[in-house]
Formats: structure tokens, sequence, C-alpha cells
């Protein structure tokens, strides 16, 4: 147990330690330092009688145990000294792919939290995708009752006082960190790629761009403790050799650099997780993550499918319309598709535009791509999403807006059909409708 000073790096003190010792699994360090924390001051009469019970923030003791656990690697619990014992876990998905990978026998070599060798890297790539999925909240609600109520809160409540008090800690997610890690064969390259990402980014960045880049619809609201919120794209350079690019957007962060020779890591932050308007407890961890994905695809951001655009919806019509290919569809075959079905040429539709379009739907999910080559497939759930929102606009409210702007129905065809009739019904229900809320049709 080590007492800290203030301005002491927890986190260095843990990594120093560990680089000169051998440790196995369980706690093995515990630092300790003062912090605010929410307190109950309860006042009792002589009897012994509760007269009042005041809650205040006060400096006291905060406990962080260091722990050593055979799944997720270096875990820290940062426990308060003071009733009720609020605590932070905090948690690194490196370490557990890295325990992962060592268990499964990929060979790798890693820098801090970024992977810089791999032996093989699509099984590391495998490994690394199921922290994202919906069975990570299970592990994680695991790995975090293994050792706080047997590692950290035992030191103020044994075992029977928990079970008396019938007291369970529920877990929430305050912030994450998402990251991909790109590794390039020649480091001259990798360099070359990020100066041209950092050039043409920054000089086109404005409110609206970072908007669409975190999926927002208006700027962070001004928090009146901290004052205005941190709305602007910044590059910073702690080395000679090391270049950070990072867009701020109130509580959420997009962050590009280069670690080592060969690998570009670019990161989605949230600095709280209150700000993506998806929850917090720990049942919503797919979800943050979703949002922090739909933030970042590759290197560089995307914006969001708006159907309600001409040339995102024949994008949408074609690549339904190469569903079908058993082997996928190339951007080049997704573009040819849009002329074909369009009439529009290369000036109207470039390769650079589809390729767009397409990085969009992949950042929705609704399509994917297959494996390490350049085609790409559309999944049966995402086709019947886009085939029902297609088939809606054009279909059901397009036709259904048209014959409300004539005030008398037009001739009856000869055969009608049951589908006629349903028009017919909702034209007549919609002019009421209109009527009762007192909109004025134009005439055709």
């Amino acid at each position: 147990m080590i007492d800290c000073q203030r301005g002491e790096r927890k986190h260095v003190i843990a990594e120093e330690y560990l680089a000169t010792h051998t440790v196995g699994v369980g706690v093995f360090l515990i630092l300790v330092a003062r912090a605010p924390a929410p307190v109950w001051k309860v006042k009792r009469s002589a009897a012994g009688v509760i007269v009042s019970i005041e809650r205040n923030v006060e400096y006291v003791n905060h406990y962080s145990f260091h722990i050593i656990d055979p799944a997720w690697g270096h875990v820290t619990i940062k426990m308060s000294g003071h009733p009720p014992f609020g605590a932070q876990v905090i948690l690194n998905g490196h370490e557990y792919v890295a325990c992962a990978a060592q268990h499964a026998g990929v060979g790798f070599v890693k820098e801090g939290n970024c992977f810089t060798a791999v032996s093989d890297p699509a099984h590391l790539a495998q490994i690394a995708v199921t922290v994202s999925q919906p069975g990570t909240v299970g592990r994680l609600s695991q790995v975090c009752d293994r050792w706080i109520y047997s590692a950290c809160l035992c030191l103020a409540l044994d075992s029977d006082e928990q079970h008396r008090s019938g007291s369970r800690y529920n877990y929430s997610v305050y912030q994450v960190e998402y990251s991909r890690n790109l590794l390039f064969a020649n480091g001259a390259q990798m360099q070359t790629v990020f100066d041209a990402v950092v050039d043409r980014t920054r000089s086109r960045l404005d409110v609206p761009a970072v908007r669409t880049l975190f999926g927002a619809k208006h700027r962070p609201h001004r928090n009146r403790k901290s004052g205005p919120p941190r709305l602007e794209a910044v590059i910073e350079t702690p080395r000679y050799d090391l270049t950070i690019f990072k867009i701020h957007f109130g509580l959420l962060t997009l962050k590009a650099s280069t670690k080592g020779e060969r690998v570009l890591r670019v990161e989605a932050i949230t600095h709280n997780t209150k700000d993506l308007g998806c929850g917090r407890v720990l049942d919503k961890f797919p979800d943050i993550v979703t949002r922090l994905q739909a933030s970042m695809l590759g290197a560089t951001g995307v914006g969001g499918v708006d159907l309600n655009q001409a040339r995102m919806r024949n994008t949408a019509a074609a690549v339904l319309a190469l569903a079908v290919a058993p082997t996928g569809f190339t951007v080049g075959e997704l573009a040819a598709k849009v002329h074909t079905m369009t009439g529009q040429t290369d000036d109207d539709f470039p390769l650079r535009q589809a390729a767009y379009d397409l990085r969009k739907l992949r950042a929705k999910h609704l399509v994917d791509k297959l494996g390490r080559t350049h085609r790409y497939h559309v999944p049966p759930d995402a086709a019947r999403v886009m085939a029902g929102l297609v088939t809606l606009r054009d279909q059901i409210i397009a036709p259904i807006l048209a014959g409300i702007r004539s005030p008398h129905p037009g001739r009856k065809p000869t055969h009608r059909t049951a589908v006629d009739r349903d028009y017919e019904q909702l034209r007549i229900t919609m002019h009421k409708l209109f009527d009762d809320r007192a909109i004025e049709r134009a005439a055709s």
C-alpha cells in the first residue's frame, strides 16, 4: 500500500511497479489518495435516534486497487473509503485482447495500448471484435463482481456485514474509448497517408461538418460550471516525431495519431456517455459502442443515410439490385448500376461518390465487406430494412401525397385491383385529415 501525493499519476506508478516486479493473479498494489466524494452526515439524539441526515461532498481517502485478472489483465478499481463506498472500475479492452491472443497462440508485439506487430492479423481481429459484441455485457459484469466484493469492499465490510446489509453494486458506463489500429507494410506510406488526411480534413471542417461526424443535430450545449463547450480541430506535437490530430465536440473526441513505425491509430472517445443520448447502464454498452463506431469508419468519419436525398435513394436501390449477386459487388459495379437505373453519367455520379455512399451504408451496417477483398454484400436483415424503406417511400407515401393534391378523384380505371381500392381509401381518409387539421390543398 502506497500513499500518493497530490499530482502523482497513479497509473504510472502501477506501470513502473509491474515493470520491476513479477506479480500473479490478484491484487498486487493499493494506492491511497484523497479526492472529493459524496458523504452522509448522520446526527443522533442522546437516545441514539437519527434526527437528521445531511449529504455533502468532502475530500476522503480513495483506494485504487490494481489487480491482475486472468481474462482482462490489468484491472483498476478505485473505491471511496466512506459509505456508500462508491467505486470506479477501469478496464482495458486491449488487455483483454492480449490475454485472449496469448491463450489462442497468436504472436504479437504490444506498445502500450497498441499492437505494433502481429503474426496472424486476421485471427487477432476476430478476437478484438468480440469486445464490442452484446455478450461483452456479461463478461464486464462478471469481472466487476469477481473483484469488487472479495478484494475491495471486504476491507470495509466483511462477508457477513455485506450479506446483512443486502447492498449490491449496479454498474453503468461512464467513459468509453473505441479505437482502430491500421498496420501498414511501409512506414513512409503510413506517414504520407496520415499527413494527407490531416491537411485535407482540417481545412474543410466547420460546425455542420463536425456535427455530421458525430451524428448530432445541434452543437453541444453550454455548461454553467465548465463554461462553453469545446468545439475545435487541433493538431498537437508532443514530440518532434509524433503528430496527433484531434476533433473535439463537447465531451466527444475523434483522435488520429501514429504509433510506432507502421501503425496508424484512430480513436473515438466519449468522456461522458450521457452526451451520446442512448443511456449509460451496463446493458447499453453495445449501443454506446455502436454510436462510437458510427462516428468512425476506418480512418475517416462519415455522415448519416438520408433517404430524402435522391442520390442516396438511387444508391440504396442499386445496392438492393446487386444484393442477389452471389459473389457480391464492387464500387465500380455499384456506380454502373446507378448509371443504368437513372441514366446518369460518370460526371453526375462518379466512382468517388459511389465509394462515399457505400461507406455511409457500411457505417450503418447495411453493407458488409467480404473479408480482405474489395467486394461487398448486403446481409439479409439489412436488405429487408432497405427494401422496406424504399418501398414505403416510393410505393406508399409518394402516391398518397400525389393523390391528395387533387380535390376530386379522376376517372376510375376499367379494372380496379385491391391495391387501387386501398389507395382510394387512403386518399379519402387523408382528405378528411387535412380538412380536420385545416390544411389547404393546392389543386394540381
